[in-house]
């Protein structure tokens, strides 16, 4: 699950992308309101995080120009004010706000209550067949038998659980996980990638990922697809 920070003051915008990364979100940091609203157009992220410290023009402003134009995704607005300024970010368009300062463990339960409000929501578990990923631990399980991911094979694993058996190709995965702006070569995917398929196979599960030549990577049940009349047509 991504997230986009938009021009909170630099200090606290490092602290929120570190709290939003040791939950297992992706994060993107930006400077500019044209930046936001350009970012946003493209419809890569599963919310937005607005400052009142924005510098171009008054955050209200944005949220009002951002929502004028259509924008659906949910935006969470970071007040300097007390309750009045509150509850004009609530009638501006934002689906949570919060009087800064505030506690790290309120700011996270909002996230999570705004993305499951906005559609977005990722159950505690996710599946494919007998596979599960226990997205509050960052553990795979298969029968009794468990696997630790890190972020990335985490963010990984997520993404490919929730396509539902569809590809996502390499770019996508790349965009998603570590960001276009990020130093990271293609081939860091393609090891992500290998060390998942690794630890499936650790667990004894059938399941592993597939590639896919010119259109990307999938999750597969080999048991499945071994006895699908295309696969044993393609196999004799």
């Amino acid at each position: 699950m991504k997230l986009l920070i938009a021009d909170c003051r630099q200090h606290m915008a490092a602290g929120l992308k570190a709290l939003l990364e040791r939950q297992k979100y992706a994060v993107d940091l930006l400077e500019g309101c044209q930046d936001v609203r350009d970012y946003c157009a493209e419809g890569r992220y599963d919310g937005l995080i607005l400052c009142e410290a924005l510098p171009e023009e008054d955050a209200l402003s944005v949220l009002r120009s951002l929502r004028a134009e259509g924008l659906s995704l949910p935006v969470f607005l970071l007040c300097s004010g007390g309750l009045e300024r509150l509850v004009e970010a609530l009638e501006s368009g934002a689906d949570e706000c919060l009087s800064i300062p505030f506690a790290a463990t309120e700011f996270l339960a909002r996230v999570r209550a705004m993305l499951r409000r906005g559609g977005s929501y990722v159950p505690d578990v996710l599946s494919f067949g007998a596979l599960a990923l226990d997205t509050s631990s960052c553990v795979l399980l298969y029968g009794r038998r468990s696997a630790y991911l890190n972020r990335k094979e985490f963010q990984t694993m997520e993404l490919l659980l929730r396509a539902r058996g569809a590809a996502l190709s390499t770019e996508q995965l790349m965009e998603r996980i570590w960001g276009w702006d990020s130093d990271a070569e293609i081939h860091v995917v393609w090891t992500n990638i290998a060390r998942l398929r690794q630890k499936l196979r650790s667990l004894g599960c059938p399941i592993t990922i597939r590639s896919v030549r010119g259109v990307g990577y999938l999750l597969e049940d080999r048991h499945q697809a071994g006895n699908s009349p295309s696969h044993r047509s393609a196999t004799q």
